[in-house]
């Protein structure tokens, strides 16, 4: 396969191609946490707390694994585009099978279930975390300015969102085997369409770009790295923590109903794909750090409204859900186009794009492990139990869901503003 430059302008038919994969991938989050879990507990008797530890503990294991992952990659991309393609469809088939495995268990025995959702799920999240490692690299190594970076993106992320609906609705209207058919499905397609989409430019010598010693922290010795990732972290804490307390705030704050449950996710997410282009619109007035800032201050400003409401205010819940959900949007397409900047400045880009990407991942999957670890056992400390009706808990719950990630928030806006970004990245581009 020849490689080529990056195209001038970004095309629809390039963010599909490029895109798709991101639908399928996103398969991977919401099954996981909350299908999987409940389907094991109510139709087979496995104890949720044993799925709970061995879902966090494999989470773990598989983001240890990402930064190695992001050095193979970069040996591939080293030798050939095409041998990096070829790691994608190994990665899609491995993805596909321990997927389907994890929900059509030929055995049903508790603690014989446990020991089967232990061995495909680290299969299944090995090759999610490959393709994802891969797929993230590629589109960094595209290239362009703050706009076109943006676009690539926002396109990746925006197909996750809708994959996220379809994960959403699919076991709930059609059931589990058809949502099992449009992973597949999706598989084959993004890696098809993977294959048409926009290539990168490798650069001459990049085997040689990074030595073998030390190569795996490489990205930590790039200060702006270090400096994005820490806004990332605190960022990436604060929108994990609503995200793990939705349900107990709904169910006991709101006292909501399941409808208002599931509601409030379709809102959520749908509302964070459909702002995907308010977001490259102001990008090209913006920038990419003023602009993220501003959602940033949008989420901050809608979680303290939230923190007004109670029992009976569903309705209004909605209203947050929606203006969050926009809030979202920045959060998954304008921080991976700063990260292709930073390694574009550092001169890494066509280098050592799958060793940053490997990290940030890395990053990521802590964010959701620190909020569910360390949240749920405060609160719990602190005298708040599910179901609980007494204010002094419910303020404990409100303080947990609405102003803590308010706090975090602010400390990455302010370290944003001050402290991480050179102006070549923050400054719009023409």
């Amino acid at each position: 396969m020849n490689t080529a430059a990056a195209p001038p302008s970004w095309r629809v038919t390039d963010g599909l191609r490029y895109g798709m994969l991101g639908l399928p991938l996103a398969f991977c989050a919401l099954p996981l946490y909350v299908l999987m879990p409940n389907l094991y507990a109510r139709q087979w008797g496995v104890s949720l707390a044993a799925l709970g530890a061995l879902l966090l503990g494999v989470r773990l294991l598989d983001a240890l694994v990402d930064p190695l992952l992001g050095r193979l990659i970069d040996r591939l991309f080293a030798k050939s585009l095409r041998s990096v393609l070829r790691l994608g469809v190994l990665a899609a088939v491995a993805l596909g099978l321990g997927f389907s495995m994890l929900f059509l268990p030929p055995l049903h025995d508790p603690a014989a279930l446990l020991w089967w959702a232990g061995c495909w799920l680290v299969l299944t999240y090995g090759a999610y975390s490959a393709l994802t490692v891969a797929h993230q690299s590629w589109g960094a190594m595209l290239g362009g300015d703050a706009i076109y970076r943006s676009r690539v993106v926002a396109w990746r992320e925006g197909l996750g969102l809708v994959g996220v609906l379809l994960a959403s609705v699919a076991p709930v209207l059609w059931g589990v085997p058809v949502m099992l058919a449009l992973l597949l499905v999706g598989l084959v397609a993004g890696c098809w369409l993977w294959y048409a989409a926009p290539q990168p430019t490798v650069r001459a010598g990049r085997a040689d770009a990074v030595g073998a010693n030390g190569a795996l922290w490489h990205p930590w010795r790039n200060a702006g790295f270090r400096r994005l990732l820490a806004v990332y972290v605190l960022n990436g804490i604060a929108s994990a923590i609503p995200a793990t307390l939705v349900l107990f705030f709904v169910q006991d704050r709101l006292q909501a109903s399941e409808a208002v449950q599931s509601a409030a996710l379709g809102v959520y997410f749908l509302c964070g794909a459909l702002s995907m282009p308010v977001w490259l619109r102001l990008v090209g007035r913006l920038g990419l750090a003023r602009s993220w800032r501003l959602g940033m201050v949008l989420s901050i400003v809608v979680f303290l409204g939230a923190s007004l409401l109670g029992a009976g205010d569903a309705l209004w819940f909605l209203g947050v859900c929606a203006l969050s959900g926009a809030a979202l949007g920045s959060d998954l397409a304008l921080p991976g186009a700063l990260l292709a900047g930073v390694i574009d400045q550092a001169g890494d880009r066509g280098r050592a794009d799958a060793s940053y990407f490997g990290w940030w991942n890395f990053a990521t999957k802590i964010n959701l492990a620190l909020a569910a670890g360390l949240v749920l056992p405060l609160l719990g400390w602190l005298g708040y139990a599910p179901g609980a009706r007494d204010p002094q808990a419910l303020a404990l719950l409100t303080a947990a869901y609405c102003l803590l990630p308010c706090a975090l928030k602010a400390a990455a806006a302010l370290s944003l503003q001050f402290f991480v970004i050179q102006p070549a990245l923050a400054a719009p581009q023409p």
